[in-house]
């Protein structure tokens, strides 16, 4: 868990499908994904809030919490989303960061996304740890949380 892979939404990029899909190199593999590094590596400052928001379009804020407006409708809407359909909030990602600090931030996403079987990062767009369960993902290629 890196820092830099934090966007001001409060997204934690190292979660996503398409970082882990180019962390773990799945096309080699047969799949065919999209890639990413991550918001802030890629110059892009926030894929969900850029257009919506003139402080993260423009890097005015580094974190959405820093924003007079926080949470935003923009915001509470992805939340919403996310909490529904992948088991995480960026609500409440930015308001720990702003409580407790990005370190113990990091060092508690570390452990509420490592794989038990084997240590690597469970994506949280599908609940699948794409080292050691990639074959969930290759039954299914829309694999979401929990289907059987």
């Amino acid at each position: 868990m890196e820092e830099k892979l934090i966007a001001p939404c409060g997204m934690n990029c190292s979660l996503c499908v398409s970082y882990l899909a180019g962390k773990h190199d799945i096309n080699k593999q047969g799949f065919s994904r999209r890639y990413c590094p991550g918001c802030i590596p890629r110059g892009k400052n926030c894929t969900f809030m850029k257009k919506q928001c003139e402080r993260v379009g423009k890097g005015l804020v580094r974190f959405c919490h820093e924003c007079p407006d926080f949470p935003c409708q923009r915001l509470k809407d992805l939340d919403k989303r996310y909490r529904a359909k992948y088991h995480m909030s960026m609500i409440e990602n930015l308001k720990y960061i702003e409580a407790h600090g990005m370190e113990n931030f990091l060092d508690k996403q570390a452990v509420d996304w490592r794989c038990p079987e084997c240590g690597d990062t469970i994506c949280c767009h599908n609940g699948l740890c794409l080292n050691c369960r990639l074959d969930k993902l290759r039954e299914k290629k829309t694999y979401c949380w929990d289907e059987r």
